[in-house]
């Protein structure tokens, strides 16, 4: 006799299975241009005026609860919009409407460096048509859109649209728990910056999501599986993520997948990527046809017209001694599934320099490594960590020296390379989510409490271990690292992030216990949220100003 729970659990793993098969026809060109084409006919059946606005809720699959309007005004002018939800916060932005704008304000605000939020461009964006994307409407319930068109003169009329938030296609909260309310500080830098969730990874479906400073879901993006590691804007006005281990992806401001990448059979990414100066992806890759089962070691460039993937660094070619001194296999603790891999050094981060240089961040090591010529021939330059870990190699004598009495990283995510006008040539400063985790599956012999104040806590409950927000003062000519700043945040022993968001306010995901917030410069709490973990951890949050893209 089949069992009650028997029958749950079918008609769940049926709903999913599903779910799957829906994303996965979604990341497909030929559904993007059936949607494009359906979307394009519906709207230009008749006159779309501001009397008439034509309204399609998620009309790429690509975004949950957007809302795609268009229409057209006599004389030249902005919109502005204001998403009202009773029970909610109201979420208001000025939207880029048409692609012209979306470069001139692209111009005026960078938004190169996509992790940081942006200051609003001061720039002529009025236009007559108007096509573009309303974000955060709250699902199930009734939402008020109220726009306002603002014509050159000044003058200003409203409309109001009405639509129910559609239906989730998964079970994110919809209002994060703010263990800690905004402060006021923190409301006002963040604005109607979105936080990007990178990786709640699920056994079901898994989803980018976005939310505002208040906690309150504002987006829902469905990728294939696995996890976006970070956004990056081309000046095309892409932007790109991952959609799986296999998939790269160039979506528009309203929502179309203009650029579907799959990577072949050889690599598969992992953990993060970066647009170089030709607008291709630069990222972190394992390469599977390795019989030695090594991962996570190699760094590839996609071209992001072509789709072609090239080789640029075998680490394990670089640092080959290394490599060969260590431990082949074991279970890596924050990937139970993974097995007979040879994970040596583990790169999480790379950013690259205007100069072609590369800074890698190498969990397994804790070492922070600075690569010369990464697109034409790669070569080590210098690193930064506990040199006690390379003892024995050659590459000892490549470390940078510690100027001060600090301790270094122990497994650091998320590493910033930040350059400053008012600093001397040759210095740059680096930030970081110090997880401060002493722990190497392919060393288990090595010491790690030579770091002063290290935790060896597997878990992230340990309730003597913290983690860190950590920032270096880099001077290459000097040969020197030092610590300019750094505080205590929750305990992360894998994964997790940081970011600065202004002079004075910084964001820290402390990935495995699922909370993430706004920290002044002295390590105070301005706001924190917390969200449920599917399974592990959040591997990465971001906040984003989308300028250029979906916000003026």
């Amino acid at each position: 006799m089949v069992s009650r729970d028997d029958v749950s659990a079918a008609i769940k793993q049926h709903r999913i299975e599903r779910l799957n098969a829906q994303v996965e026809n979604i990341y497909t060109t030929d559904y993007q241009q059936m949607m494009d084409d359906e979307l394009t006919s519906q709207r230009d059946d008749e006159e779309r005026t501001v009397d008439n606005i034509y309204t399609k809720t998620n009309p790429y699959g690509t975004n949950t609860t957007s809302l795609y309007v268009y229409f057209t005004t006599d004389e030249p002018s902005t919109i502005s919009y204001t998403v009202h939800a009773e029970g909610y916060p109201d979420y208001s932005a000025d939207a880029v409407t048409s692609d012209e704008a979306a470069e001139t304000v692209t111009l005026a605000a960078d938004t190169s460096d996509t992790s940081s939020t942006s200051d609003t461009a001061d720039a002529d964006i009025a236009s007559t048509e108007h096509e573009f994307l309303v974000l955060g409407l709250i699902p199930k319930v009734k939402n008020t859109i109220t726009l306002t068109i603002t014509s050159e003169d000044g003058a200003s009329t409203t409309r109001t649209l009405s639509e129910t938030g559609p239906s989730l296609l998964g079970s994110e909260e919809v209002q994060l728990e703010t263990t800690v309310a905004p402060s006021d500080d923190a409301l006002a830098t963040l604005g109607n910056d979105l936080y990007v969730i990178l990786g709640n990874d699920s056994d079901e479906q898994d989803f980018m999501t976005y939310y505002d400073a208040n906690g309150v879901l504002r987006g829902e993006v469905p990728i294939l599986y696995y996890r976006a590691h970070r956004l990056l804007f081309d000046d095309n006005g892409l932007m790109w993520f991952s959609a799986s281990t296999k998939t790269f992806v160039g979506m528009n401001r309203l929502g179309k997948l203009e650029r579907i990448i799959d990577l072949g059979d050889q690599y598969i990414l992992h953990h993060d990527y970066a647009l170089d100066s030709d607008g291709n992806i630069v990222s972190l890759a394992t390469d599977l046809t390795r019989d030695d089962h090594a991962v996570q070691d190699q760094v590839i460039k996609v071209d992001t017209d072509s789709g072609e993937v090239t080789s640029l660094v075998d680490f394990g070619e670089m640092f080959a001694d290394y490599k060969a001194s260590t431990d082949h296999s074991g279970i890596d603790e924050s990937d139970p599934t993974a097995s007979n891999r040879w994970d040596w050094i583990h790169f999480n981060t790379i950013q690259l320099l205007e100069d072609g240089s590369a800074l890698l961040s190498a969990r397994e090591t804790s070492t922070i490594i600075k690569v010369n010529d990464l697109e034409s021939d790669p070569t080590l330059d210098y690193m930064i960590g506990e040199p006690s870990v390379w003892s024995g190699f050659e590459q000892t004598d490549s470390f940078l020296t510690k100027n001060g009495d600090f301790p270094d990283t122990g497994g650091q995510h998320s590493i910033t390379y930040v350059a400053d006008d008012s600093l001397a040539d040759g210095q740059y400063y680096l930030y970081m989510f110090d997880n401060n985790f002493g722990y190497a599956m392919t060393r288990p012999d090595f010491d790690w409490t030579v770091i002063d104040g290290i935790s060896t806590a597997q878990s992230s409950k340990d309730e003597s271990s913290h983690s860190q927000f950590r920032k270096y003062l880099v001077d290459e000519q000097a040969g020197t690292y030092t610590e300019v700043q750094s505080f205590d945040v929750p305990y992360s022993p894998y994964v997790s992030s940081a970011q600065e968001l202004s002079d004075d306010l910084n964001f820290v995901d402390s990935g495995m216990q699922g909370i993430f917030g706004v920290y002044n410069d002295d390590g105070q709490l301005e706001a924190q949220y917390h969200m449920e973990l599917n399974t592990s951890y959040i591997y990465r949050v971001y906040s984003y100003g989308f300028k250029g893209f979906y916000f003026a």
